[in-house]
């Protein structure tokens, strides 16, 4: 026999309504290797000699170049290294032995190896050598053009992320509960 409504029919109660689901992407929140529904192209997002695109940053880069190095590398490895100790390194390789990028070209491999960017060890120690700040002012806005922000470390851009693409809406229930 079926349960009585209160309306003191025998009908059964109608089935739940199971409602999927709905997950809010806010705008500009996409994965750092995926455009929303389209590949990442496998190509720099800016040019080398794009330094003055963000200008706060070359001048960071020109004076501190080891600050700039130390927030990729902490991007780059997705917090595993600190930005203090990856600027470190930088500055004690710069200022001793006056040779930072055998350090630094290695992130940029990092970097390409992360979003399938074609290039060679070869080519990303010679860009290092020859045009540090400027490698290292690409390395900051590729970074920010995949959805970080360099300048605020790895938690922080992964407390951002996961807040923004992680928000799930629960499902209405239409009326209440119905015994």
């Amino acid at each position: 026999m079926a349960p009585r409504n209160p309306g003191g029919g025998s009908k059964a109660p109608p089935p739940p309504v199971a409602a999927t689901p709905l997950v809010a992407f806010p705008l500009g929140a996409s994965a750092p290797s995926a455009y929303v529904g389209h590949p990442v192209p496998p190509q720099w997002t800016t040019s080398l000699c794009g330094c003055f695109d963000d200008l706060s940053n070359c001048v960071i880069t020109c004076f501190c170049p080891c600050v700039t190095f130390g927030q990729n590398a902490e991007i780059i490895d997705r917090g595993n290294t600190s930005c203090a100790s990856a600027g470190a390194l930088c500055c004690l390789a710069l200022h001793f032995f006056y040779c930072s990028y055998w350090y630094t070209c290695t992130y940029r491999t990092k970097l390409r190896g992360i979003y399938s960017i074609p290039g060679g060890q070869c080519g990303d120690f010679c860009v290092h050598h020859w045009c540090g700040p400027c490698a290292l002012c690409q390395e900051y806005r590729e970074l920010k053009n995949r959805g970080f922000d360099p300048s605020i470390g790895w938690v922080a851009n992964d407390e951002r992320r996961t807040r923004q693409v992680g928000i799930v809406v629960p499902p209405s229930v239409p009326g209440g509960m119905i015994r």
